[in-house]
């Protein structure tokens, strides 16, 4: 995923939605000509937004609930996750974090 263009993340990020159980939908909501925000509706009402800026390469995924981060991951300052136990912690990793691994764990928490 690193440093791809915009349209490249955009496309990514709606197949994996559409291949989702727990996506109602999922559309692009902001874009300029270097950066995108993707949302998609969960089952549950909460939603996910998926942020890319390809000059920096900062990359955030953000499940959303009554106004608030729930669950996250972003690669500020290294790829990390906010875990849904506390969504302010940061739980660095050695990979990268793809966004079919993000909603992987989405959809494994909704199945709880």
């Amino acid at each position: 995923m690193d440093r791809m263009n915009v349209e490249s993340f955009e496309a990514y990020v709606i197949s994996i939605c559409s291949e989702s159980a727990v996506v109602v939908s999922a559309s692009v909501v902001k874009f300029g000509f270097t950066w995108t925000k993707i949302r998609a509706a969960l089952t549950d009402k909460s939603f996910v937004d998926a942020s890319y800026n390809q000059e920096t390469g900062k990359t955030t995924f953000a499940q959303i609930r009554d106004g608030g981060r729930i669950f996250g991951a972003d690669n500020k300052k290294g790829w990390h996750w906010h875990p849904y136990e506390d969504p302010q912690r940061h739980e660095f990793v050695d990979h990268e974090i793809t966004f079919a691994e993000f909603l992987k764990r989405v959809e494994e928490n909704l199945s709880k």
